[in-house]
C-alpha cells in the first residue's frame, strides 16, 4: 500500500481525531460506514459518537497531557527464554493479561511480571492480545512488536478506540517501546496521557450506549 493510500490519524489540538483513508471501522453492533476523511470524537461529549459534532469547543476540551500521569517508560522483565517489555504509560487497563495469564501478570505484586511462570507460547499469545500495544516481547534480543495487517479501528464498548494494522498516528510523540501497529486512543476525554488511553474511562465511568 502506498503512503498516499495508507490510513492515518491526526489528533487535532483540542479537537477530534482526523482519520484518513481508513477502510474498516466497527463497534459492538458491527461495521460502521467510513469516509475518506472523517472526524472522531475524543472529548467524550459528542451527541453523535463516535463522530465529532463540535462539542469539544463548547466544553473547553484540552488535548494536553496532565500532570501526574504514568510515565512513558519501557520496563523489561527478563526470563530464561523470553523477555517481556511493558510501558504502563500507554496501558488501557483492558485486563486481558491479568485475566488470561495471572501467573505471569500478577496484580499487586513486585515485580508484577514473571516471564518464567508460563510456557513461552502462552505468554506470546496473551501479549499479542494486548489492545494497547503496551506489552511486547523479545527472544534472543529480537524485538517482536505487533502485526501489520490492514488498518482498522474498533470503537470499544464504553472504552477507547482500538487501532490495529499499523494505522499511522501522525504528529504524535510515542511512548518508549510502544507499538505503532496496535494502540488505543482515548475517547472519553479524561486520559492524562492523551492521545493514548490510560484507563481513565474506568475511573470516570464513561458510557456510550450507542457504541
Amino acid at each position: 500500500m502506498s503512503n498516499e493510500n495508507k490510513a492515518s490519524i491526526r489528533a487535532a489540538e483540542d479537537g477530534p481525531y482526523v482519520v484518513k483513508a481508513l477502510r474498516h471501522c466497527a463497534n459492538k453492533n458491527g461495521a460502521i460506514e467510513v469516509k475518506e476523511v472523517m472526524a472522531l470524537c475524543r472529548c467524550g461529549a459528542s451527541a453523535n459518537k463516535p463522530f465529532c459534532d463540535g462539542t469539544h469547543s463548547k466544553i473547553g476540551f484540552s488535548s494536553g497531557k496532565i500532570e501526574g500521569r504514568t510515565e512513558d517508560k519501557w520496563e523489561s522483565y527478563r526470563g530464561r527464554k523470553i523477555t517481556i517489555h511493558d510501558n504502563r504509560g500507554v496501558c488501557a487497563h483492558a485486563g486481558i493479561c491479568t485475566d488470561k495469564l495471572a501467573a505471569v501478570f500478577r496484580m499487586k505484586q513486585t515485580p508484577w511480571i514473571d516471564p518464567d511462570a508460563a510456557d513461552v507460547d502462552e505468554v506470546i499469545t496473551v501479549i499479542r492480545a494486548c489492545p494497547s500495544g503496551a506489552l511486547s516481547y523479545s527472544i534472543d534480543e529480537d524485538d517482536h512488536l505487533q502485526s501489520d495487517e490492514e488498518g482498522s479501528i474498533l470503537v470499544a464498548e464504553n472504552g477507547p478506540y482500538v487501532v490495529t494494522g499499523g494505522v499511522e498516528l501522525v504528529d504524535t510523540t510515542w511512548g518508549e517501546g510502544a507499538s505503532k501497529s496496535e494502540y488505543t486512543l482515548c475517547r472519553c476525554g479524561a486520559s492524562k496521557n492523551k492521545p493514548f488511553c490510560d484507563g481513565s474511562h474506568w475511573d470516570i465511568k464513561f458510557t456510550d450506549d450507542q457504541n
